[in-house]
């Protein structure tokens, strides 16, 4: 019996050192309608800036990126990890073509903030 509990024990260390970056990270975003278009603010602590790639098409911003892990040297073992490094895809719908709207962006205290400026009312527009 303790046999078979050592073993189990011993499969679960060997998972958790080859999972870590495995987890699927999707970050939190924040959407406001502002007079002029569209602010759009995202949780990228721990991301490069340079990194990211923004894509409007239609309807749809699509924001990618990766955070990676910093490596601090050589003998390192993690004790604890529950930052997910890993590649990330965020993909937000707006109720109307975002299309051809301006695009300034920002980035600060690990917040990525998009202001989308438009000329197209959403609300006057019928979808229908």
């Amino acid at each position: 019996m303790s046999e078979s509990v050592e073993r189990y024990f011993r499969m679960l260390h060997v998972e958790r050192r080859v999972r870590p970056g495995a987890r699927l990270w999707r970050p939190d975003a924040d959407v406001y309608k502002t007079s002029d278009g569209w602010i759009v603010k995202v949780d990228l602590a721990g991301v490069n800036a340079d990194d990211l790639e923004i894509e409007i098409k239609g309807r749809t911003l699509t924001i990618r990126g990766c955070r990676r892990d910093t490596f601090f040297g050589e003998g390192i073992v993690y004790h604890q990890l529950e930052i997910t490094y890993s590649r990330f895809e965020k993909t937000l719908s707006f109720p109307c073509s975002i299309d051809g709207a301006s695009l300034l962006r920002d980035y600060r205290d690990g917040l990525l903030i998009l202001h989308l400026r438009s000329e197209e009312d959403c609300e006057s527009r019928d979808e229908g």
